[in-house]
């Protein structure tokens, strides 16, 4: 099977707009475009950005992706300005004849997001879980114009990388599987963020990349 990657523009985000920028902005856009069954779509104004994107509207949807977003936060603020990739797969579940070393289940990647940003930190800004952020605006070289400047040019590279998501929605289709129901999301999907460490991360993304195009047993 093909397995389309598409390695989105990366994006300089501070701490507070992590869960705007993930959440709202790029996951969501991502799922609901490839959410192919029957969904409850709404429109949602961006808190922080002038952009409105689209949910699903299914609340499983969203609370898978809050728990990652949750892991994914953790992680950053255990590895401070380090640049990260968030991967957003999606993939179809094939029954195989079992083996002595395998079962017969696998999976079998179609097509993967590589979310890319690089998270600056800094002292005097904080996040909350909820979507409602507050900003406490430094000092001296962190001055109010700066940041007005900082988040347009931010905002900008967002409608960018949204722009992005919906030329390759709309140009790459011949890869995509046949559509397993008529409800929901439709595909099965899962989300990997950074683990404990970078090296077991990016061993894991490593094996991904090995995985394109070919199946993943499951146990």
């Amino acid at each position: 099977m093909n397995c389309e990657v598409c390695n989105l523009k990366e994006l300089d985000v501070e701490h507070f707009e992590m869960r705007e920028v993930l959440i709202y902005c790029i996951l969501h856009t991502i799922v609901f475009h490839r959410a192919l069954g029957l969904v409850r779509p709404r429109d949602v104004d961006s808190e922080i950005f002038e952009i409105t994107y689209v949910q699903c509207g299914v609340a499983e949807v969203e609370k898978k992706i809050e728990e990652k977003i949750d892991q994914f936060i953790s992680w950053v603020e255990k590895h401070p300005n380090k640049k990260s990739q968030i991967c957003l797969s999606f993939y179809e579940v094939k029954n195989k004849q079992a083996t002595w070393f395998t079962n017969k289940v696998e999976r079998l990647y179609w097509e993967q997001w590589h979310i890319n940003l690089n998270v600056a930190q800094h002292p005097k800004v904080h996040s909350n879980k909820s979507h409602h952020s507050k900003v406490v605006v430094g000092t001296g070289e962190n001055t109010m114009e700066e940041r007005s400047v900082r988040q347009a040019a931010l905002e900008a590279s967002l409608h960018e990388v949204l722009f992005q998501i919906i030329k390759f929605v709309n140009e790459k289709k011949d890869h995509i599987p046949p559509i397993p129901n008529l409800e929901g999301v439709s595909f099965p999907y899962e989300i990997t963020i950074p683990s404990s460490s970078d090296s077991s991360f990016g061993m894991d993304m490593f094996k991904r990349m090995l995985q394109t195009g070919h199946p993943t047993m499951l146990s």
